[in-house]
């Protein structure tokens, strides 16, 4: 069940430390690595972009690049340290992702994706998934996109992420990207229909236990995105729903349970405000939410700050 709710991959947003915070919040939830380019691990430090916690599993590496044989070294990578997944990534719309040939313009060249499945595959023992759009620029009929996947699929492929919208690589940044082509969840919905011994995964749009609801007679599973950033105390929400561990953390035991790790991220050198940027969201709708806020915001930046930020800024919320 793990693999059919999960978190997205949010470049800038779900890093190691804001994994770790969420698995305190969902313990069974799958979680996805920022995009690490298969480029970065043959020239940068693997330890570093690879590094996470134990406590984080179950976990997804999402690589980007299209050279399948620097893919499958990157895959490989993964497996030895531990992922349990490994994604790649044909959906991110950024120009810097697409002038390096990977993200949602591999959309383009289905059989490079196939390539790259294929040699990934043949490396590693774990899952290897992709993560798409239902189609990019002018390439957006469903024809291109049932034979798309019908390619990742011949190569190995048996899990597949659609995000419901189509990604344009001139005209729109990420962000508009994220909210301005229209979400259409029918084809996603048509694609299980066509692939039924395929697992499909619908993201996009995801934010209450009844949207969840609405998806899962149509798909396999869904990935939540932003929500999971902004609210993420709605995890427990789901974990609670969808998974037998009913033993969740209240939003301040959740703190509790968390500055043990943020002590240890602050005597190796990692600034404060690095780690509360992630937990702004979690007392969304409490009263005193809009006031922890405000004061992590403010004092978690200064030099020196330490947990006794988080501790001062809890007295704010009247659960």
């Amino acid at each position: 069940m793990s693999h059919l709710i999960s978190v997205a991959p949010m470049m800038d947003w779900t890093d190691r430390h804001d994994r770790y915070f969420l698995r305190l919040i969902a313990p069974d939830i799958r979680l996805y690595t920022e995009m690490v380019t298969a480029q970065a691990l043959m020239h940068g430090d693997v330890n570093y972009l690879l590094a996470f916690d134990p406590a984080e599993h179950p976990i997804a590496l999402q690589l980007g690049g299209s050279d399948p044989k620097l893919l499958a070294q990157g895959a490989a990578l993964g497996e030895e340290r531990g992922y349990d997944e490994i994604n790649l990534n044909v959906g991110c719309p950024s120009p810097r992702v697409s002038s390096g040939r990977f993200g949602a313009c591999l959309m383009r060249e289905p059989q490079l994706v196939g390539d790259c499945i294929a040699a990934m595959r043949a490396r590693v023992n774990i899952p290897v998934t992709v993560k798409c759009r239902i189609g990019v620029d002018e390439h957006d009929s469903y024809e291109h996109l049932h034979h798309f996947i019908s390619v990742v699929a011949d190569a190995g492929c048996s899990i597949v992420i659609v995000h419901a919208r189509k990604a344009w690589l001139s005209g729109l940044s990420p962000k508009e990207n994220r909210e301005i082509p229209p979400l259409r969840y029918d084809v996603v919905y048509q694609v299980k229909r066509d692939f039924p011994h395929l697992t499909i995964i619908l993201n996009g749009g995801i934010k209450t236990l009844a949207d969840i609801e609405a998806h899962f007679p149509q798909v396999d599973g869904v990935m939540i995105g932003r929500a999971a950033y902004a609210n993420p105390y709605f995890l427990a929400e789901v974990q609670a729903k969808y998974f037998k561990n009913k033993s969740l953390l209240s939003r301040r035991e959740v703190i509790y349970k968390l500055l043990p790790y943020i002590r240890d991220q602050l005597q190796n050198k990692v600034k404060l405000h690095a780690l509360t940027r992630h937990i702004l969201g979690l007392f969304q709708g409490q009263r005193g939410a809009a006031a922890w806020r405000r004061y992590l915001s403010q004092y978690a930046c200064k030099p020196g700050a330490g947990v006794e930020v988080i501790e001062h800024a809890l007295a704010f919320i009247n659960e």
